[in-house]
């Protein structure tokens, strides 16, 4: 099966992680150095460890989760991130599956049912022995629980055999072993008390447990004395909530942090002088666009083709963002090989063009405030709701709204936490709303796709709906070629841009700044994986 990611994630990756001393970036030559030299340092810190140290660290990150009950919204995230959970399989620093809490798996022949053998001698952080009869109550209680879980796939059944478990499809699923990869579906203790999860923390089988959690402030792990893959070398790590980019990076100047998280390109001059950081970078996995209301004013598809084609995306990646960005223009970022250069963008840059649409659609600004009316004669004013623990969603909404109003369209800004945006999202409650997402957290593009432009998914409030979308991504879900896959994906794309449904901003560079008091640092493609039982202190 993970022959049907290696062409989309695995080899495209291979070429884009340029892990390296700061000292290195910023010249082609000095990177490929500073790459091997810090892949070398981070093989012998793995090696070398000893895992009985009492060494602590603090890493900085960005508010993300008001509770760590792994079936809300999407706070699984952290749950994995910060090294408390693990699901049945993985995914690699390259992209690949490779066995976690199941040693192996298998397909059946009709394509319906997938046998995971569930790995022995696991426990949880309190002890207790997972078993398969509490990997599959763990899997019923997260479809019991989530309304996304089904949005991967639905099971017909679940069944133990011996150490196996066997899921069952109602038709094929062709990504169901990278669902379970998602940190939805990681494993929890259900036999622990369930309702103190939320703020206790979950019991799970990663190397570290929750000893203390404060959703505006930090969460304290400790490290898990039953861990199942090796030693942990850290017995305590603090997780500070520091949404602030400049204070974040600051922090990590001073020694207050080891390790920060969500630093952007400008960071860079931060450390360019000192040899005392690793900075990792990668092309992104990641996606910031904004969905577009179609059960309102943006009903208009003239409106929504005016409010693309007047934002410079080029300018805001190239200029505002210092080069930490490719331009955007399609659901799937150029990094994976799912037709990004084929598709055409009759809604690219291009202002005058804009203001033209909006007068053919009857658009005009009749009360001379510089701003044009609905054609019938009403203030058009579109609330364009964002959050900020991501610095760079914040410059793009800033840039757009400059840019709207230069062709006639009054943009206001609402800055919301991001639970609260995604309740606004659920509720339909916007014009525009600003999303960020890893667009293969299955393996390939498949699941984002469905979830946001898929007319029926629950994810999609926008009033989206295309059939022939429909038709294609239906057709997705039970297709196991991978050269046909790329080619339903492509052309979903096209129909998506061709109905101008959404604005698609841009594909960040992800980068990871740490300092070389800690060894075992990695990075990611799926940004799963924050806190590991690799990161260590440096000898």
């Amino acid at each position: 099966m993970s022959k049907l990611y290696r062409r989309t994630i695995g080899t495209l990756l291979a070429g884009c992680l340029a892990a390296g001393l700061l000292a290195g970036c910023g010249n082609s030559s000095g990177e490929n150095a500073d790459a091997k030299e810090t892949a070398n340092s981070q093989e012998t810190s793995t090696s070398g460890q000893s895992g009985t140290g009492s060494g602590e660290i603090t890493i900085g990150v960005t508010s993300f989760a008001d509770t760590l009950e792994p079936t809300e919204q999407y706070f699984s995230w952290v749950v994995s991130r910060y090294g408390v959970g693990e699901t049945l399989v993985r995914f690699d620093e390259n992209g690949e599956i490779v066995p976690c809490l199941a040693e192996s798996w298998e397909i059946s022949d009709d394509q319906l049912t997938w046998t995971f053998k569930i790995r022995e001698g696991v426990k949880f952080s309190n002890g207790d022995d997972m078993t398969p009869e509490l990997v599959k109550a763990s899997l019923e209680r997260t479809f019991e629980l989530s309304d996304r879980a089904v949005s991967f796939f639905e099971p017909a059944s679940m069944e133990v055999e011996g150490q196996n478990l066997l899921i069952k499809t109602q038709e094929p699923v062709a990504i169901l072993p990278g669902s379970l990869a998602d940190p939805l579906f990681l494993i929890v203790d259900t036999q622990a008390d369930t309702e103190s999860f939320a703020m206790d923390g979950p019991i799970c089988t990663g190397p570290y447990a929750v000893e203390s959690f404060s959703p505006t402030d930090s969460c304290v792990v400790v490290r898990n004395d039953y861990y199942w893959d090796g030693e942990v070398p850290l017995e305590k790590v603090t997780l500070k909530c520091i949404d602030d980019q400049t204070t974040r990076s600051m922090a990590l100047q001073t020694g207050e942090v080891q390790i920060a998280y969500n630093l952007k390109t400008e960071n860079l001059a931060d450390f360019e002088d000192s040899e005392n950081y690793n900075v990792q970078q990668l092309e992104s996995l990641r996606s910031t666009y904004a969905f577009m209301n179609q059960n309102g004013v943006l009903a208009d598809k003239a409106l929504r083709q005016a409010v693309i084609r007047g934002l410079d995306k080029e300018t805001y990646s190239d200029i505002l963002l210092e080069g930490g960005a490719t331009a955007g223009k399609a659901p799937v970022p150029p990094t994976l090989d799912f037709g990004f250069d084929e598709l055409k963008d009759e809604n690219a840059y291009d202002p005058d063009s804009a203001k033209a649409l909006l007068e053919e659609a009857g658009y005009k600004d009749t009360d001379g405030d510089g701003f044009v009316e609905t054609p019938s004669g009403e203030k058009l004013e579109l609330e364009f709701v964002i959050y900020t623990s991501r610095e760079e969603l914040n410059v793009y909404a800033q840039a757009a709204q400059a840019s709207l109003k230069d062709i006639g369209i009054n943009v206001k800004l609402n800055t919301v936490s991001y639970e609260t945006l995604l309740d606004m999202r659920d509720a339909g409650e916007f014009d525009l709303l600003i999303w960020n997402v890893l667009v293969a957290n299955t393996g390939d593009p498949e699941k984002y796709l469905r979830e946001n432009w898929y007319s029926t998914s629950s994810s999609n409030q926008m009033g989206y709906s295309n059939t022939e979308v429909d038709k294609l991504l239906d057709q997705l879900v039970t297709e196991f070629d991978e050269d046909t896959r790329r080619d339903l994906i492509t052309e979903t794309q096209q129909l998506i841009m061709d109905d101008a449904a959404t604005v698609f901003f841009g594909y960040e560079t992800t980068y990871l700044f740490s300092s070389k008091d800690v060894t075992g640092v990695k990075m990611y493609p799926m940004d799963y994986y924050w806190l590991t039982k690799d990161i260590a202190l440096a000898e």
